[in-house]
């Protein structure tokens, strides 16, 4: 594992943070790469690894960091992910054209393998319910289909055919990681667990959806574990990252309520679910078990375990700096 050295993009976000603790323990160098806003709080993850502030959608600010660096390996991570935002955001043909451009330039500095960050929003949810990367249909912006694409979809399926071309036209290793769901520390409070949790936490009413979604969730520090590995492997392609479990949503936050102690706060069908929303939607994670031999080290009790207990301390400790003068 000599001299290599890995560049994580999106390195103080909600994934890349947790990719990080493994690559430094796999024994790669790492540098993360932070965004302006993030350079002020470097998370805990990140205190053993270089920490550079860079504007990713800048070329000649991407150009000077990889002549700095140079390093061997790239782990991409950094795009838009504002709840609410990301997913028709124009901002996506901006990353999608940055995200070209780092990895023109990560080839250019001698980089020998990549690795990018994909989203199960590419399958054609119409189409699948259980995903598997080398045989289920992605989505398509065709008028002969029964779903309109966003953008957030078709900028990742754009990048991934031209990570995977660019790599076979120059040489380079590639893996592309399709992420299911997760949840974790740090999450966006808006989002499904940690809303429902938060809610819980203080005593109110949690409003969910209808609850019989099927989906599998993984802890976000197995996601970046997962990442980790893939990297350091000889994995080309897109990979799933997710669990083979799966659970019913209102499974899911039953399972929080009762933990935290309070179910009957629990209001399923009090939120419309999402338009075009399918009921099934799971990763076959054949390549992740059987090619890569990975498992996830949290369970799913587990992992809801942790992420309520971050909660309670995040939200104890917001409570107590409100208090003081």
């Amino acid at each position: 594992m000599h001299g290599r050295r890995v560049l994580v993009s999106g390195g103080g976000g909600f994934i890349g943070r947790w990719s990080v603790p493994p690559l430094l323990h796999l024994g790669y160098e790492v540098h993360a790469v932070l965004s302006g806003n993030a350079g002020r709080d470097v998370p805990e993850q990140l205190r053993d690894a270089r920490i550079h502030v860079v504007d990713l959608l800048n070329d000649s600010a991407v150009d000077a960091l990889m002549s700095e660096v140079r390093p061997t390996h790239l782990l991409h991570f950094a795009w838009i992910a504002t709840p609410g935002v990301y997913w028709d955001s124009e901002e996506n043909f901006r990353w999608l054209a940055a995200s070209e451009h780092l990895l023109r330039c990560f080839r250019d500095h001698g980089g020998s393998r990549a690795m990018m960050a994909g989203t199960c929003a590419e399958y054609d949810w119409s189409r699948v319910g259980v995903c598997d990367e080398l045989s289920s249909p992605l989505a398509t912006a065709a008028p002969a289909t029964a779903t309109t694409i966003s953008r957030y979809a078709a900028c990742k399926i754009a990048l991934q055919t031209a990570l995977s071309e660019f790599g076979r036209r120059e040489h380079l290793s590639t893996a592309w990681g399709r992420i299911f769901f997760q949840f974790g520390p740090h999450e966006h409070p808006d989002r499904l667990v940690p809303s429902v949790i938060c809610n819980l936490l203080l005593n109110r009413a949690a409003p969910c959806s209808h609850g019989r979604q099927t989906r599998s969730f993984l802890h976000v520090a197995d996601v970046g574990a997962a990442f980790a590995a893939v990297l350091a492997s000889e994995l080309e392609g897109p990979v799933n990252i997710g669990s083979e479990e799966s659970i019913t949503l209102a499974d899911l936050v039953d399972r929080i309520g009762r933990q935290i102690g309070c179910p009957e706060l629990l209001r399923l069908g009090a939120r419309p679910s999402a338009p075009q929303e399918p009921s099934v939607l799971l990763p076959n994670v054949h390549r992740l078990r059987d090619e890569l031999s990975w498992q996830p080290s949290f369970t799913l009790n587990a992992a809801l375990g942790d992420t309520i207990a971050w909660w309670r301390s995040h939200l104890s400790g917001a409570a107590g700096a409100a208090r003081r003068p």
